[in-house]
């Protein structure tokens, strides 16, 4: 009950820091004028960067599915496909959520051992890390007269002075700490659960190889790369959305998803409030004033929330009628 209350307590405060960040994002802007503009908004565009976000998850589902063939296990398109969808919905919930959600879905649905799967999420995820820091190079490289001054004040020197300001002793301290609990966590774990650790290392190491055993890598990648294009085309479709950045090109759109990559990572519910923060910061950069930023991004980011609220209803809904008629 204590545990419960414990994570419960956790996520809440994940939460209101998310809520927090959002009001100091909006703190001294004009919501009413936002307001206006989110209202004004063209539905067209918005649905065209609906659509695209909907086609990065299923380009996702279909990467997925590969990783699976990869270690033998026959998991259908449509079990992948709602797996990723519900869970997206349940990282509205509770951040990182989703991860541990997509693999219950699959092993509820096609019998893969759990490890296994989150081995195939993991691999997925690297992946993704690595094209987040590939696009960050390519916005410094290609962008960094644009990129070099929102980087040396607003994250450089602030990171400075809160690096000035801390203990390193205590540091290292804590960092010796949570490193000797960890080993003898995994010891003792290994001990009294030997044979269960063992079979839970196999079916991660199982997972974590699936890349490997891929027949067909120029595929996987070629998705990986699809999903980053059509995340970046959500975004560019989105600014023909509101006249204060319907003028905008294709390399601002860039700069955006590679913010916002940053910002989802952030373990709030949603990427809520950060991501407002981080999109309207990266728009400032092409002379977008913040405000009209922030219009932009509660408009794509309330438009993604409602795609995933309705499509995962519909697929959380597919899957349990599924499971009661079998």
């Amino acid at each position: 009950m204590t545990f419960d209350l414990k994570t419960a307590l956790k996520y809440i405060i994940l939460f209101l820091i998310g809520v927090g960040v959002l009001y100091l994002a909006f703190r001294g802007q004009d919501l009413g004028q936002i307001w206006e503009e989110i209202k004004g908004a063209d539905f067209f565009w918005i649905l065209a960067s609906s659509v695209a976000v909907w086609v990065a998850h299923v380009l996702r589902a279909l990467r997925w599915q590969m990783l699976y063939q990869s270690i033998h296990y026959k998991v259908g398109f449509w079990s992948a496909y709602h797996a990723v969808i519900i869970g997206y919905l349940a990282n509205l919930a509770l951040p990182r959520f989703g991860e541990i959600g997509r693999c219950s879905v699959i092993h509820k649905a096609e019998k893969v051992p759990m490890f296994a799967s989150i081995g195939t999420v993991i691999t997925e995820r690297l992946f993704d890390v690595l094209v987040l820091f590939i696009t960050s190079l390519a916005m410094l490289i290609f962008q960094y007269d644009i990129v070099s001054d929102f980087l040396y004040h607003t994250i450089y020197l602030n990171l400075v002075e809160k690096l000035s300001k801390v203990n390193y002793l205590w540091l290292i301290v804590i960092g010796a700490l949570v490193t000797a609990l960890i080993i003898a966590a995994i010891y003792f774990l290994r001990q009294k659960f030997s044979k269960k650790f063992l079979r839970i290392f196999v079916a991660l190491r199982q997972g974590f190889g699936s890349y490997s055993k891929l027949k067909r890598k120029g595929l996987f990648l070629a998705y990986t790369l699809g999903i980053w294009i059509f995340y970046s085309l959500s975004m560019y479709f989105a600014f023909s959305s509101i006249p204060a950045t319907s003028g905008l090109h294709f390399n601002a759109a860039f700069t955006a998803i590679v913010f916002s990559g940053f910002a989802m990572a952030a373990p709030v519910q949603g990427g809520i409030g950060v991501f407002h923060w981080m999109v309207a910061q990266s728009l400032v950069l092409y002379g977008i004033s913040f405000k009209d930023g922030l219009a932009y991004s509660t408009i794509i980011h309330s438009s993604q929330v409602l795609l995933i609220l309705v499509l995962g209803s519909l697929s959380l809904g597919l899957i349990l009628t599924k499971r009661v008629k079998e």
